[in-house]
């Protein structure tokens, strides 16, 4: 009897327990969620660039001679008209002299043949001096005069040889390897330059969009469209610059459309031949609805979300994405700003499965950058 009692409790005990636990149901999946949020999003097109001098300059000597000084070291930022190279000004300087001297004793014959045929041209009158004698006169003065001309060119010249032995920056940018040093004999327009100078404030970055972008762009470049680039995708330091060439024609091996935007560039962040990441901002839309990037799914009957319900179980949510924005998903319809989706944890969800919210995604900041 005792023996039936006994084993009777045991079977009560196990049904109580088999009736708890089915009355906790499912256990709850660990999820991480973030709220959808109305802000303002730039539309932008990604693209891939790199940067190039506003302007590159190969010096070169115009004159022939021997190079007595270097006055900048590699890589010195320099300022246009500054003296670069010196070449031994004194062959310049003896020629010059020379056209001088010759200038003045022309000029003083010229003078004095000028005068000679204006006396001629009285005694002619008087019958002094035949006309052929006077026109002489007249002959020689107009040789001289010509003479003078043909040495005040040869002063020019001179000067401007003297001139070009002191070498000066065409354009103010950054000095780059030094191809020659004091000593080395230098010839005018030799091919190898003496150094090259980049301008890098401001620099230019160049890139190609695909064609379809085109009408995008035409009807929105009268705005002065921004840049935003950085040295790779996932760096968040953008540097801000403006769109400033479209080409005129689209590269049909490639189908793309080559486009440059200029970059002040104080601080020579950006710097020529670099590679970047490029996001061509053509405008700004007010009110976009946005999640995470990451809550969007994609299935067979298309994209789709989990959103949490007020009992705390989610639901399957399609949703149509709009584009991408970043770290964002625009989307279009299918949810509402306020509503809460699953960022992490979602892959183990089905539809009205129970969950516990176990964080709150941080928001991404990369829509934000640089508005």
């Amino acid at each position: 009897m005792k023996t039936m009692t006994a084993l009777a409790t045991l079977s009560l005990l196990l049904a109580l327990g088999c009736s708890r636990k089915g009355a906790g149901g499912p256990p709850r999946v660990p999820v991480t969620v973030a709220r959808a949020e109305q802000r303002a999003v730039p539309f932008e097109i990604p693209a891939t660039g790199t940067a190039e001098p506003r302007q590159t300059v190969s010096v070169q000597s115009q004159v022939t001679g021997v190079l007595t000084r270097v006055a900048f070291r590699e890589g010195d930022e320099v300022e246009v008209g500054q003296v670069l190279f010196q070449i031994d000004p004194r062959p310049f300087q003896a020629a010059l002299e020379q056209a001088q001297a010759m200038l003045a004793r022309d000029q003083a014959q010229a003078q004095s043949a000028v005068l000679d045929a204006q006396r001629y041209a009285d005694l002619v009158k008087q019958d002094y001096v035949t006309q052929s004698d006077y026109e002489a006169k007249q002959a020689a003065a107009a040789a001289l005069q010509a003479a003078v001309r043909a040495d005040s060119a040869a002063v020019a010249n001179a000067e401007l040889n003297f001139e070009w032995a002191r070498i000066r920056a065409p354009i103010a940018g950054r000095t780059g390897r030094l191809l020659v040093r004091e000593g080395n004999l230098v010839r005018a327009n030799a091919p190898d330059p003496l150094v090259i100078i980049n301008q890098i404030h401001p620099i230019l970055v160049r890139f190609a969009v695909p064609e379809r972008a085109l009408a995008d762009i035409q009807r929105y470049r009268k705005n002065r469209l921004p840049v935003l680039v950085s040295p790779s995708k996932e760096d968040t330091t953008f540097t801000s610059g403006l769109l400033t060439f479209v080409d005129n024609s689209v590269d049909t091996t490639t189908g793309t459309v080559l486009l440059k935007a200029e970059f002040a560039n104080p601080d020579g962040v950006l710097w020529p031949g670099e590679f970047l990441s490029v996001r061509l901002q053509l405008y700004v839309e007010e009110k976009a609805v946005v999640v995470p990037a990451q809550a969007v799914m994609a299935g067979q009957q298309g994209t789709y979300v989990f959103v949490l319900n007020q009992d705390g179980t989610a639901r399957s949510q399609p949703v149509t994405v709009e584009r991408a924005a970043g770290s964002y998903a625009v989307i279009a319809q299918g949810v509402a700003p306020g509503d809460e989706v699953v960022t992490d944890g979602q892959l183990r969800l089905v539809s009205g499965a129970p969950v516990e919210v176990k964080g709150v995604a941080e928001p991404a900041r990369e829509v934000e950058a640089d508005k």
